[in-house]
């Protein structure tokens, strides 16, 4: 049952949006820096050992900068165009400097790149970053990132996140400093690899022109449409036989060898899994991809978000993060799809967490239901939540 805040007719205003997202930015971005803090207790994001919230989560939060730019955009607001334009480019410039100047073969575990899907996440932002604002560095970035996973580095020694012999994409290299060669029977394939694998090649399919030829290098640095659409394709079929429960929409947390896939539910995983199918529906028009995103959209909704009406909050280091992903998928679906159906259950997981804010710092907590007392210290991934699906699902949308 979802609460009765939208049967009182309780709403939100395009004022409260813009609220929520200062109050996130005021308590949790540096600055001077322009990268995000782990949470409100730091007074600047130092590095991932002192306040710097995690390297795989920071284009998360670019990506709200840039609906916030959209958003702008789409009211009409001329002073925010601007103010998000600019903060959009000084939190890519903030990151590039903190994060080893995207140099994707830099595996320092402080600064640098050290987990396949850290990587990919980023591959997906940098491209979006060229779809809204037409810059080369985004997409050769995003390219360069995408290369960097699927093939490995050659400086680093790992041999790449593609499986060549059964498919499906590996979690990690291991150990960090000296990888051995991934085992298929050993080393896990998991949601947050290959479903952000598909995600990311599918947004590089929307950015490359059709014209462009393959690359002759052993390893190329960038890939053709029909490349990209292909792999994309690859991967999602391996991810569905071996990640996702095709009766009921829940998508696993990963699966090692032969062995039973994790049947761990997250936010996370539900959400990369309707956008891959989403993008993969809308490029190929086949069915089977909408009726998949509905599929696991529905779990999410009835199954997942069951106990209080709104999405689940889990405990766990940077999990918080969850909801905001949700946010930009289930955007998609909604309005590149035309399945409206999920408006209110969104509208009502934005109201409740909206109106259980710390109101003196117009700031969210995770746990939606639940009020965050005033000045208590909250984590950026948790208080992300709501300010991202307020800036995709406006005051003024109709449910």
């Amino acid at each position: 049952m979802l609460s009765s805040l939208l049967a009182m007719g309780q709403g939100y205003t395009n004022q409260d949006v813009w609220a929520a997202y200062s109050g996130f930015n005021n308590a949790l971005l540096d600055g001077k820096k322009y990268i995000y803090k782990t949470n409100t207790s730091y007074p600047e994001a130092v590095d991932r050992w002192n306040g710097a919230a995690a390297i795989w989560c920071q284009p998360i939060y670019w990506d709200m900068a840039m609906n916030a730019y959209r958003l702008a955009c789409k009211l009409g607001d001329k002073k925010r165009i601007k103010e998000f334009k600019d903060l959009s480019r000084k939190i890519f410039e903030g990151n590039k400097s903190q994060y080893a100047g995207f140099d994707f073969h830099d595996n320092n575990e402080n600064t640098g790149w050290f987990i396949y899907d850290d990587i990919q996440w980023w591959t997906i932002t940098l491209a979006r970053a060229y779809q809204l604002f037409g810059n080369d560095e985004y997409l050769q970035l995003s390219e360069a990132s995408f290369s960097r996973v699927w093939y490995g580095s050659d400086r680093v020694g790992d041999t790449g996140s593609y499986d060549p012999k059964k498919s499906g994409m590996f979690w990690q290299w291991q150990p960090i400093q000296h990888p051995e060669p991934n085992n298929s029977e050993r080393d896990g394939k998991m949601a947050c690899i290959n479903f952000p694998t598909v995600v990311a090649a599918m947004t590089l399919y929307n950015c490359v022109p059709s014209t462009r030829k393959p690359s002759a290098d052993k390893v190329p640095l960038y890939q053709t449409r029909d490349q990209y659409l292909a792999k994309a394709k690859e991967i999602y079929d391996w991810g569905v036989n071996n990640l996702f429960d095709s009766k009921r929409g829940r998508v696993a947390d990963s699966r090692h060898g032969e062995h039973e896939p994790d049947w761990k539910t997250h936010v996370y995983n539900q959400a990369t899994f309707i956008g891959a199918s989403v993008l993969l529906y809308r490029a190929t028009g086949e069915r089977k991809y909408l009726d998949n995103a509905i599929l696991a959209a529905d779990y999410t909704v009835k199954d997942m978000s069951s106990e209080h009406g709104v999405l689940p909050f889990e405990d766990g280091i940077e999990q918080g993060i969850y909801t905001a992903i949700f946010a930009q998928y289930i955007a998609m679906l909604v309005y590149d799809c035309g399945q409206t159906q999920y408006l209110p259950f969104l509208k009502n997981t934005i109201l409740t967490g909206w109106n259980n804010r710390d109101k003196t710092r117009n700031l969210c907590g995770g746990r939606y239901e639940q009020k965050l007392p005033e000045g208590e210290v909250i984590d950026s991934y948790s208080a992300s939540g709501i300010p991202a699906l307020m800036l995709l699902f406006s005051a003024e949308e109709k449910h």
